[in-house]
């Protein structure tokens, strides 16, 4: 058994020194480690520190540095408010000096402010003795005096005054008429137009005589329907390559001759065509009043103004005024009076205006009840026109009164277009009132559709609605047309009164 633990011991005893020998070599290392770590950790806390020291060192620098430019900036602040300082002293004692200047002058004011009231105390007591004393020698108080004196000055200046101010005014009146000539002579001179203007007639050039047989057609039919539709005459005499339209409504008359003119280049003339061309004439005759509208302002050199207002400026065209046409009597104001306002240094354009526009209201007075000045006024507000047209045109009747310069230029060029030789006829007028007149009486009864008054006034074409008049009816009203004709109004002669009562029945084949 021993023998056997032998080799165990022995192998022990071999193992153990080498055993204690490497834990004794580890033991050694181990120590030379963390001696190592030590001095290299040393190292680190003293690099630190060093760097520490330094940064110290550095701000300890910054601050003194900041806290002398502190000092610096104290000190300049310092001198800064002692100037200020001293300067307020200055001034407060500068201030000081003149309150005591400004009391002394104030004082010295006061005793003078009283010395000047004494003085004139004592220059209206010594006035007053003054007075009475001249009162009391001449025995008249001041009123009386004075009245006196003003009389004695004016007998004496009186013949003289009124001798210079007699011949100041023959001079002026002179020089103002001898003015006046110059400028009127000056404008007519200038615009030396020609008025031709069909009153109640128009002329229809035909291509050949042929066509005057067509326009009467067959037992004269033809001709009868254009004078229905149209209301006027058409008179076919021995004329060569011509006929007449007679009547005094010079837009029946344009009517009549545009569907006649229709129906000669057409060449088929029929009462059913008539009636076809009398109503296109109808629609293009608004595109006639409106050319003619802006044919006048172009003329006039106005310029663009509202096409309405251009539409009842053209429908002067076809309206007359004592036989003269009132759209070329107005163009003719329209230069008249641009040259006068020219002349007197007033406004050209407003004048001219005013002047164009000065009977606007008669294009629609027969439809507006009114005077024509009136009507025009509101129809040129309606329109935006300038106000001071309005005022212009306003008194060319002393309707209004002329509130500028214009106004009277306007009154003028409308005197000097009326009262051109020739320009007017009061007959022509007349005529044309009573063929109004009788055409107003017709169409003031119920049930008339349309009248026209032809043949010169000797005969009243009336038409009535069929549905509102029966035969009874026409018969009646014809008497009662006749009987306020006879009542109102005075004429040669007799008026023979056509009342119409026509019926149509129209339908189509489809």
């Amino acid at each position: 058994m021993l023998s056997n633990l032998n080799p165990l011991i022995a192998a022990i005893s071999a193992l153990l020194p080498g055993l204690i020998i490497g834990y004794l070599v580890r033991q050694v290392l181990s120590s030379r480690k963390a001696s190592q770590a030590e001095a290299k950790a040393e190292a680190i806390l003293n690099e630190s520190k060093s760097k520490a020291q330094d940064i110290l060192l550095e701000a300890k620098n910054r601050a003194l540095e900041t806290l002398e430019e502190v000092k610096k900036e104290e000190k300049e602040r310092s001198s800064q408010l002692s100037r200020i300082e001293n300067l307020l002293t200055k001034k407060e004692n500068e201030l000081e000096s003149r309150d005591k200047e400004l009391r002394i002058d104030k004082a010295s004011l006061v005793s003078k402010g009283q010395e000047l009231v004494v003085l004139k105390s004592e220059l209206e007591k010594n006035r007053q003795k003054q007075i009475q004393e001249l009162e009391r020698v001449a025995s008249l108080n001041k009123e009386q005096a004075k009245a006196e004196l003003f009389r004695k000055a004016e007998e004496e200046a009186k013949d003289e005054l009124y001798k210079k101010i007699i011949r100041l005014e023959q001079d002026n009146k002179e020089e103002l008429d001898k003015k006046a000539r110059e400028i009127l002579t000056l404008a007519v001179q200038r615009y030396a137009a020609s008025q031709i203007a069909d009153t109640v007639s128009t002329i229809v050039t035909l291509p050949s005589d042929e066509l005057k047989g067509k326009i009467i057609g067959k037992e004269g039919r033809n001709i009868k329907t254009i004078e229905r539709l149209t209301g006027v005459d058409i008179i076919i005499d021995d004329t060569p390559e011509a006929l007449v339209i007679s009547g005094f409504d010079p837009v029946r008359r344009q009517i009549a001759k545009l569907a006649l003119d229709k129906l000669i280049a057409d060449g088929r003339i029929h009462p059913a065509k008539i009636e076809e061309m009398v109503e296109k004439a109808k629609a293009e005759i608004n595109d006639k009043i409106k050319e003619a509208g802006e044919a006048a302002l172009f003329e006039t050199g106005i310029g663009a103004v509202d096409p309405r207002l251009a539409y009842f400026l053209g429908r002067l065209a076809f309206r007359t005024s004592f036989g003269q046409n009132v759209l070329l009597h107005s163009i003719e104001m329209a230069h008249i009076a641009g040259m006068i306002a020219a002349e007197l240094g007033a406004d050209v354009s407003v004048a001219k205006k005013g002047a164009l526009f000065h009977d606007v209201g008669k294009a629609v007075d027969h439809e507006v009840q009114g005077t024509h000045v009136e009507i025009g006024r509101k129809i040129l507000q309606k329109f935006g026109m300038d106000e001071r047209v309005i005022r212009a045109m306003e008194a060319h009747h002393e309707e209004y009164p002329y509130a500028t310069l214009e106004s009277r230029i306007v009154q003028a060029a409308d005197a000097i277009s009326g009262a051109r030789p020739g320009a007017r006829k009061d007959t022509v007028e007349i005529y044309l009132k009573r063929l109004e007149d009788l055409e107003r009486i017709s169409n003031s009864f119920d049930g008339v559709e349309k009248s026209y008054a032809i043949q010169a006034g000797r005969e009243l074409r009336i038409f009535v609605t069929p549905t509102a008049i029966d035969d009874l009816g026409a018969l009646k009203m014809a008497k009662d047309i006749a009987k306020k004709i006879e009542d109102e109004m005075k004429y040669p002669g007799e008026i023979k009164v056509n009342v119409i009562r026509e019926t149509r029945a129209v339908e189509y084949a489809r």
